[in-house]
């Protein structure tokens, strides 16, 4: 049975009102949460201890972000990964592969548990099925792993590591595969659930301890969390229309961590939501895991 009775208490941490902020990251290490504005070329940081939120201006859009077990972050650009040091600010520019792809960009992004980089990209035009499905390996070789993407969204896998998640917004669909974790390979796509006919677009995904998978869900005003089974468990509502993507937090991830976006909102649009485009944070009553780290 699908729960919406009472829904938790939604605080808004980082009142930033970014355009397009995406794909939170919590480090356990620091008890800090990184996440991008894409729009705005900024990549963030708030110290929820201390209440400090920093921010570093990129040459270009930044579109997602792993932590780095060497220390630094890889970014997915929105023309290729890169290393970035937050102490110096260097960027190390690394593979492209849709070089010759100039109306395509990075998307959505995350680390599997042994410390590869998965970044999908998507068209910039929000029309065509022109993006792919990339990983970047610790010794910084990139392989293809899909094709014919319009959005690339939602990486997550299963606390088992045997079930991968991705999503391609255009077609409003979360697809499953079988995850092979010591070759990193993925196999047998499925429709996990399809988002035809419900409100919003499946956006960014997490994974709890339980296996569930939570998604925010872009114009949908909420986030859905979804059985193993693809059945919907749960749907909790937010004060802002377009929720982008989620993660676990807190010193025992159990804060559940929100991006949002200003994107297209009108004046009068903005007024209902104060606090669109901030971080929201809220107890769903369930944990994370911690986030891998890319290992090269």
């Amino acid at each position: 049975m699908t729960r919406e009775a009472s829904a938790p208490e939604v605080f808004c941490v980082v009142d930033c009102a970014n355009k397009l902020g995406e794909v939170p990251v919590w480090d356990v290490g620091e008890q800090a949460l990184y996440w991008v504005d894409i729009e705005g070329c900024l990549l963030q940081r708030f110290h929820p201890g201390s209440g400090e939120t920093r921010t570093w201006r990129l040459p270009e859009r930044v579109a997602s972000l792993a932590l780095r077990v060497a220390g630094g972050i890889v970014l997915a650009l929105a023309s290729g990964f890169a290393f970035f040091d937050p102490k110096t600010g260097a960027i190390e520019r690394l593979a492209a592969p849709e070089a010759d792809k100039p109306s395509n960009r990075f998307n959505d992004g995350k680390c599997d548990r042994r410390g590869r980089f998965w970044a999908g990209t998507m068209d910039d035009s929000l029309k065509n099925r022109t993006g792919g499905l990339y990983r970047l390996d610790p010794d910084l070789s990139c392989t293809t792993m899909e094709e014919g993407i319009g959005i690339s969204n939602s990486l997550a896998w299963s606390p088992d590591d045997r079930t991968f998640y991705f999503a391609d917004t255009l077609i409003r669909t979360i697809f499953a595969y079988d995850f092979d974790l010591e070759h990193g390979a993925i196999a047998n796509r499925r429709v996990f659930t399809d988002c035809t006919g419900q409100p919003g677009n499946p956006d960014g995904s997490t994974i709890d301890a339980q296996g569930f998978l939570w998604n925010a869900q872009w114009d949908g005003w909420r986030l859905v969390r979804y059985a193993p089974d693809g059945r919907v468990d749960r749907i909790v509502p937010l004060p802002v229309q377009k929720p982008t993507s989620c993660m676990f937090g807190g010193p025992d991830l159990s804060t559940l961590y929100v991006t949002s976006a200003i994107w297209d909102l009108s004046t009068e649009a903005l007024k209902q939501q104060p606090h669109a485009g901030g971080i929201l944070a809220l107890d769903v009553g369930v944990r994370g895991l911690p986030e891998p780290r890319f290992a090269g």
